[in-house]
């Protein structure tokens, strides 16, 4: 089982090659204007889980998912020859929501300082 340090190399590896990949080979409309924001690989480097946003936000997510979906087969295919592993991780997509709270909180705060 591999360390902390090193499941965390791993994750950031896919990470970065993974955003390359949606901007400079994928022709998909669907994955158009959207970044992974975290990957998180497990134990026994069996699941990657990719987290994504869009510019325009929740509203595309159904879209933006199933696109991954659909290209999943070609990323993980594609990020085992660029990523060293043995058995490279399945990879498992999901909507990060992280970027449409921070803008909310942002909002709220710029409304009390307004208040002042």
């Amino acid at each position: 089982m591999p360390s902390g340090i090193r499941l965390q190399r791993i994750a950031d590896r896919i990470r970065q090659e993974l955003s390359e990949l949606l901007i400079r080979e994928i022709n998909d409309p669907r994955l158009q204007q959207i970044y992974v924001t975290d990957v998180k690989v497990d134990k026994e480097l069996a699941y990657a889980d990719v987290y994504v946003s869009a510019v325009e936000g929740v509203s595309r997510s159904a879209d933006v998912l199933a696109g991954l979906e659909s290209a999943s087969g070609f990323l993980r295919r594609t990020l085992s020859a660029r990523v060293e592993l043995r058995a490279f991780p399945r990879l498992r997509f999901h909507w990060d929501m992280t970027p449409e709270n921070a803008d909310q909180i942002e909002k709220i705060l710029a409304e009390l300082r307004k208040k002042k």
